[in-house]
């Protein structure tokens, strides 16, 4: 007999929180990745292109962790005109020992919201200017919000703008965050605007065209794009990946296939084969970052399995800390 525990959305959100010790959770799985012989295949990837819908399935094995996740990750991105969020989803958690099922995660996508928005808080810590303090934020949904509150927790930001293609959604969210985060957040209907005197950049969509261009990018920026996770998507003009004076990936085998560096392979502007550094490389200490305050950096997040196997092992632990969840015998 084999005890297994169910953890709903409520459960997990009155557990974890994209707090400092989730984005630690996440950090320490980056540094993991560049120094443990960590399993991660391929993302499983199902499109369903009638309903703009695509379903992820990922998972890693972390030697030395006691369980492992897998996830099931649907994106409808049309849900929204007709009342329904775009992402949901599940993780299910396993013995890494036995295989038998630990955990049901029922997130409906808000681990994967909140172990997203920690990677980006990871990259910025660091590759963003330590006195980095105005953001500009690329779309204005539930992770343009969480990237900005990432953000703040790595990083002195004392303002930020948002841009989207909607600017009514851009506007309802910029009132929200500025009540929420007790900074001054502007919608700007101009991304260049939005752009100029940023310190940091976060591109957040699922746009299939660039709405980031190179030629508005200034000495000492960040960009974070971590909303090409499908080969599709192309949220920054592929010149910008060699126009950064530093470019990083979260998993270099992914980005070369769906991130934005697949999109300047694509335009020639990269060899397919070309050596970059990885961001668990720049934690764990193997590779330097940020070299100056002039230097233009950019990561290119894709979403890893290893990211979901940490924030599913945190929430495990704590709800057995905690008590959280229902639990049953099989």
């Amino acid at each position: 007999m084999s005890r297994m525990i169910i953890l709903t959305e409520a459960d997990l959100k009155s557990i974890v929180e994209l707090d400092a010790g989730a984005v630690a959770c996440v950090e320490d799985a980056f540094h993991a990745l560049a120094t443990k012989a960590v399993a991660m295949p391929p993302i499983l990837r199902l499109d369903i292109p009638e309903h703009r819908g695509e379903v992820d399935v990922k998972t890693a094995y972390v030697p030395g962790l006691d369980g492992f996740a897998i996830k099931i990750s649907p994106g409808f991105f049309g849900n929204p005109d007709i009342g329904l969020p775009s992402t949901n989803g599940m993780m299910v958690l396993l013995s890494a020992k036995t295989g038998l099922i630990q955990a049901l995660l029922l997130d409906n996508g808000y681990l994967t919201d909140v172990r997203t928005a920690a990677a980006g808080a990871v990259a910025a810590r660091q590759l963003a200017r330590p006195d980095a303090a105005v953001a500009a934020i690329f779309g204005a949904g539930m992770q343009a919000r969480l990237q900005l509150q990432a953000l703040m927790l790595v990083r002195p930001i004392r303002e930020a703008r948002i841009w989207a293609r909607n600017a009514g959604k851009a506007e309802k969210l910029a009132g929200e965050l500025t009540g929420d985060f007790g900074i001054p957040v502007t919608a700007i209907a101009d991304p260049h605007a939005a752009v100029a005197g940023a310190d940091i950049i976060v591109t957040t969509t699922p746009s299939e065209k660039p709405i980031l261009l190179a030629g508005w990018l200034q000495p000492g920026q960040h960009v974070t794009a971590m909303g090409s996770d499908a080969e599709h998507k192309n949220e920054i003009d592929p010149a910008i990946v060699t126009r950064a004076d530093l470019y990083v990936a979260d998993s270099l085998r992914q980005t070369r296939r769906l991130g934005e560096l697949h999109h300047a392979i694509k335009a020639g502007l990269v060899e397919p084969d070309a050596g970059f550094t990885e961001l668990g490389e720049i934690v764990a200490g193997l590779k330097p970052g940020r070299g100056s305050p002039d230097q233009i950096t950019l990561a290119d997040l894709t979403g890893t399995g290893i990211q979901d196997t940490a924030i599913a092992t945190l929430a495990f632990a704590r709800a057995g800390s905690a008590g959280a969840g229902t639990s049953f015998d099989s």
